[in-house]
């Protein structure tokens, strides 16, 4: 969809967002005995087909600036990230196709898998992973996550927030079990426990000399809990940290894994993406974060990426057509300031079934039960 009218002087920048389903239960099934990170690393290696469609849609669509959700936190990047740009991006995937090449990449450990000594889920058993991880998770850095861009990351100013404890957020929402009225955490669990299921992360990207804020996260999915509701209480709170971060007054509490306070300064660039595993009109998530984050007059959310292929797979559906998953919802966001950056173009990637390109996103087994979410972005001064 074409938004806004730009002349060649005009620079852009093309960001998107894709949860890949890059993860080891993806090739082995939820056996706790398989995935580790070696699942990922040896299927990079061996040429996997479902690694190949991913690496081809990135190629279509041709972001400058790429965060991939579910790709599991593989250390040595010899092993795990380098190998993905290599000999899959810098490879065509097609014969109309050219290759694509990111030299820059940022990524960090995760709080998925990471063990708690806790029983997290109340079950009356723990076991240090899965649920009573601080994040559900079979290994630590399963459900990781990366950002690939062709401009310079300033890792000097990079923010990461892996540490930033639940209980410190103002009205944090504290799960309570309904039955009884008690708080379903303990206050040792409460005091320890962290927000952020992955991480957020505040990426400085400089392009052509301007600095624009990569606000990246991957919220809990809002189920697989009980009446408490733990996940969704936790979902909401992780899509509110961004609300407050880039809300004038509202994100002095935060504090970051170096212990520096605050939010973003006021007029500074910035794009919310990744999966927020949250819809201000469908699902299972609290929808008040999230509705005040698209709300918000920082954020430009008038033009909501579509596509024909969405449309199409549930037609009955007058909102499909903005469904970022296969499975029926908006989840995926790439969300850009007011300040400082004008929406051009966006579009979710989605082939309809006519077309021959829809073997790429057919399902999960072809790339993912997400699609990609982009955005063409002016950059204004």
């Amino acid at each position: 969809m074409q938004l806004k009218t730009t002349t060649a002087a005009t620079p852009q920048i093309k960001i998107a967002a894709f949860n890949v389903s890059m993860d080891a239960s993806n090739y082995v099934g939820r056996n706790a005995e398989l995935t580790t990170d070696q699942v990922l690393i040896e299927q990079l290696k061996k040429g996997n087909q479902q690694i190949k469609n991913i690496a081809e849609i990135i190629q279509r669509v041709r972001p400058d600036i790429i965060l991939l959700n579910e790709f599991d936190y593989i250390p040595d990047p010899a092993q795990g990230v380098e190998v993905f740009i290599e000999r899959y991006l810098n490879v065509a995937q097609n014969a109309s196709l050219s290759a694509i090449d990111y030299p820059y990449y940022y990524y960090a450990p995760v709080n998925t898998g990471k063990p708690s000594p806790y029983d997290l889920t109340g079950d009356g058993e723990a076991t240090g992973t899965q649920g009573d991880a601080w994040g559900f998770g079979f290994f630590e850095g399963h459900y990781g996550m990366m950002v690939l861009s062709r401009f310079p990351i300033d890792t000097a100013k990079v923010r990461t927030f892996q540490n930033f404890k639940w209980k410190d957020m103002p009205d944090a929402l504290r799960p309570i079990v309904p039955e009884t009225g008690e708080a379903f955490y303990n206050d040792q669990i409460w005091e320890q426990f962290p927000l952020s299921s992955k991480s957020h992360w505040d990426i400085p990207v400089i392009v052509n000399g301007t600095p624009i804020h990569l606000l990246a996260s991957h919220p809990t999915p809002p189920v697989f809990d009980g009446s408490e509701d733990r996940n969704g209480t936790r979902n909401h709170d992780e899509v509110r940290l961004w609300l407050d971060y880039i809300t004038p007054n509202k994100a002095d509490y935060i504090y970051d894994d170096n212990g520096m306070r605050g939010g973003l300064a006021e007029n500074s660039r910035f794009v919310i993406l990744g999966d927020l595993n949250a819809s201000s009109t469908e699902g299972s998530s609290r929808k008040e974060a999230i509705t005040g984050l698209l709300n918000s007059p920082l954020v430009n959310d008038r033009a909501i990426p579509q596509s024909k292929g969405g449309d199409l797979h549930v037609p009955e559906n007058p909102i499909s057509k903005y469904h970022t998953a296969g499975w029926g919802m908006r989840a995926d966001y790439v969300l850009p300031s007011n300040y400082g950056l004008a929406v051009v173009e966006n579009g979710v990637y989605w082939p309809s079934k006519n077309e021959e390109t829809y073997r790429l996103v057919k399902d999960r087994a072809s790339s993912s039960d997400h699609l990609l979410v982009w955005s063409l972005l002016n950059i204004e001064h």
